[in-house]
């Protein structure tokens, strides 16, 4: 249950056109619900604006669908992140309306319109093709929780030329996410042109030196360009999920 739909049902409540038994049953399973496999969080919405997202990885497929179908009996979207192949293709069986993004592992059901609830558009960028499950992560997720996003593709540093082409739709951003492997220069340099918050991805793409992504992870933490923020190695999600709260405020949303 989100802001909105609470305020209609105090307002129907207060109007006479919903009975207390009627808005107690709706309450009914606030703040969590107990599925046996996990608590869902149903007043998480209310408290972040932004609901419970499910993480794939690590569950069943008979944990996943139990919890995907309790969400989705609210009415709700749904969004599963880190999801292997093998058993997103069993849920979109059971829910084929959701869509599947092989590159990102993300599952996405919508069941109701999403409302852009950001003041701007929320880009995210990304070094190298090799770092796009990363970026289609982050992209989905930021969709998901009501931002406007576009991606741009393959501008690392090797090639600078490329990212200044795209000058103009860095500037039009109201937050950028920066996804780089190898040694993660990429996030100085849009740091160094833009104005906007710059959130920065480090990916495990790279050879031996590159540890797995911590050599990018400290590049971008020793940024020279000031203000860059840095997620976790390959944290799509939480690049996302922070860009999303950055572009909200200003926009009269919590």
């Amino acid at each position: 249950m989100n802001p909105t739909e609470l305020k209609n049902l105090l307002t129907s409540l207060s109007e006479g056109k919903l009975s207390v038994d009627e808005g107690m049953e709706r309450l009914r399973l606030l703040p969590f619900e107990d599925v046996g496999v996990a608590l869902i969080d149903h007043h998480r919405e209310l408290r972040q604006g932004i609901p419970e997202i499910i993480l794939g990885e690590g569950k069943s497929l008979e944990q996943l669908l139990t919890i995907v179908e309790r969400m989705a009996e609210r009415g709700n979207n749904v969004l599963v992140t880190r999801l292997a192949r093998e058993k997103a293709y069993p849920l979109l069986e059971v829910f084929p309306k959701g869509d599947y993004d092989p590159d990102g592992r993300t599952f996405a059901l919508v069941q109701k319109p999403i409302e852009m609830t950001g003041r701007g558009k929320v880009l995210v960028v990304c070094a190298g093709t090799s770092d796009i499950p990363v970026l289609r992560e982050a992209s989905v997720t930021a969709r998901m929780l009501g931002n406007e996003v576009e991606e741009i593709i393959d501008v690392g540093v090797a090639g600078i030329h490329r990212l200044l082409a795209r000058t103009e739709s860095l500037r039009e951003a109201a937050v950028i996410i920066v996804v780089a492997g190898m040694e993660g220069a990429l996030p100085s340099v849009v740091g160094g042109l833009v104005p906007m918050p710059v959130i920065a991805v480090p990916t495990a793409i790279g050879y031996g030196a590159a540890f797995g992504g911590v050599a990018a992870l400290l590049g971008m933490l020793n940024s020279c360009a000031s203000g860059v923020t840095v997620v976790n190695i390959d944290n799509g999600f939480g690049a996302a999920f922070a860009a999303t709260r950055i572009n909200r405020l200003g926009a009269g949303k919590a």
